[in-house]
């Protein structure tokens, strides 16, 4: 791509005369410290974490649920002579609901709006939540499976609407900071959950304390997003026009033609999704590849820690809660300085868009996969030596919050949430398959040379994929973003109102991407 194209995002900011910031593309920016923006990543940032309390429960539950130990929680709450393969169909079954709904609700959540659908969608997880202990104790682990494959069809609507609300909420210079600390929310619900789960699971309340308690969490912020969420700035009761101008200034979206007369008949919303040039794009294709990679390497350890913990290293169920929990701790507290350092390298144009996700997701995967070789020749004796490299393995993983988690909004702002869902739910099919071939490898969870087959996959997955992503992948926003809105005179006016709206500076370069666009067109 063009530098012109990257100039929307990179572009270091000037100072006015009363010293606020004002960028090139967006006007000043609001000197508020605590904006509505803010309100609703903080919002988002929760209902993620409730989320991942839902989805990762069970792998410490799973423990408790099928251990033959005399221990308190195992004295009064019923238990089950599951095989570690079906423990491993347990695990993954989340995910068999979870990638077929993930372009759908994307698309939904582009066409209708992504609150109701986020909202109703974390509703009906917690709810399925509050009847696991039910469906093991009527149904078994078919029942067990059924609820974790209606949760995954739930929570498969998680991500693309928070990718669809943070294209219409993160400006671009901003795009690093608010990303990360919502995406944060995996580590954040991860570190929470597992702790508590394994102290609940090893109390007298019992396993089925843990589904309780979360699914009653998650029900609670669902009902606090419906009424104190907002799709876009343009459908916030409150925020002021200062900030609405320089979010949607900034971001220029679709939504900058809210702006104009609503009387004017020449400014009727129309986008279209460029299937064609989706498919046919090379950045995308790159950043398929790589959340392939990251969604195998993550939902391996996430899911297999616990049970790598309790046979190789023989912690208890409480103590195996807290020790799965601190790499995620680590990676949620790395989130902070990671996400700040990589908007503050970005606003001083030392790095262009597409070199800064490239360098953090190098750092979020080739750190992680050198860690995992490593942790594949530790044995039983060497348990800080093993908890220390999961950390480093788990922890560095952060960086990816600013690689690849972020780049749909890069390449699109407009189809973000559906560019996420192809992603996602692609990428997910790893989920499935890595506890279910985990399963397969790991015969006896005592025999540390078949967790070593398991660690070393795991690292090639992270490594190819990183490396495919640094050859092909992007941080320019791709031509097919606005594609109708060259396609007829009604919104070319429309654009043409939006550039009245806009700094000159900022007409100045979207001319330039728009020369740029012509030129990726003559190619297809």
């Amino acid at each position: 791509m063009a530098p012109q194209a990257t100039a929307l995002s990179t572009a270091p900011p000037a100072s006015a005369e009363d010293g606020t910031v004002k960028s090139k593309t967006q006007g000043v920016k609001p000197s508020a410290t605590f904006g509505s923006r803010h309100f609703q990543a903080l919002l988002m940032f929760l209902g993620l974490s409730c989320g991942y309390t839902v989805r990762v429960n069970m792998s410490v539950a799973i423990v408790a649920m099928t251990s033959d130990e005399d221990t308190p929680t195992n004295g009064n709450f019923d238990t089950y002579n599951w095989e570690p393969s079906v423990q491993s169909l347990i695990l993954s079954s989340f995910f068999w609901g979870y990638v077929l709904i993930q372009v759908p609700a994307g698309l939904i959540a582009q066409r209708f709006g992504a609150r109701k659908l986020l909202a109703i969608a974390v509703f009906i997880c917690g709810g399925i939540s509050l009847l696991i202990p039910a469906a093991a104790r009527y149904g078994g682990w078919i029942f067990v499976c059924f609820c974790r494959v209606l949760m995954g069809l739930c929570q498969g609507c998680v991500l693309p609407s928070l990718h669809t609300l943070l294209s219409k909420w993160a400006p671009p210079e901003e795009r690093g900071r608010l990303g990360s600390f919502v995406y944060a929310g995996h580590q954040f619900g991860t570190l929470v959950a597992l702790p508590i789960s394994g102290f609940l699971a090893g109390s007298s309340a019992g396993w089925p304390s843990v589904f309780y308690l979360w699914g009653t969490v998650t029900i609670a912020w669902s009902i606090w997003w419906f009424f104190y969420g907002a799709d876009s700035p343009a459908n916030h009761p409150s925020i002021s026009s200062e900030e609405r101008q320089y979010i949607e200034l900034s971001l220029r979206t679709s939504d900058c033609q809210d702006q104009l007369p609503e009387s004017d008949p020449t400014t009727t919303k129309v986008l279209s999704t460029p299937w064609k040039a989706i498919f046919k794009s090379q950045p995308m294709w790159a950043l398929l590849v790589v959340h392939c990679a990251q969604t195998w390497g993550f939902w391996m350890l996430l899911t297999e820690i616990p049970t790598y913990l309790h046979a190789i290293l023989d912690f208890n169920i409480k103590e195996n809660g807290l020790i799965s929990a601190l790499p995620y701790l680590v990676m949620w507290i790395l989130s902070f300085p990671t996400s700040y350092i990589s908007d503050w390298t970005l606003r001083r144009g030392w790095v262009s868009t597409g070199k800064s996700r490239k360098i953090c997701n190098t750092i979020g995967h080739w750190i992680p996969a050198i860690a995992l070789i490593a942790l594949g020749y530790v044995d039983k004796s060497q348990t800080v030596l093993a908890v220390a490299i999961l950390v480093i393995a788990v922890a560095f993983n952060v960086g990816t919050l600013c690689g690849y988690q972020v780049n749909h909004m890069d390449l699109s702002p407009n189809f973000a949430g559906t560019l996420m869902g192809m992603t996602n739910g692609t990428a997910n099919i790893f989920a499935i398959l890595a506890p279910l071939i985990t399963g397969f490898i790991v015969t006896n969870p005592h025999e540390v040379a078949q967790w070593r087959t398991v660690f070393f996959i795991s690292s090639g997955f992270y490594f190819l994929g990183n490396l495919f992503f640094m050859l092909f992948g992007s941080g320019d926003i791709q031509w097919w973003n606005e594609p109708s809105r060259n396609d007829s005179i009604p919104n070319r006016k429309m654009s043409e109102k939006c550039d009245q709206i806009s700094p000159a500076s900022y007409r100045k370069a979207n001319d330039s991407l728009q020369l740029e666009k012509i030129s990726h067109k003559e190619r297809y």
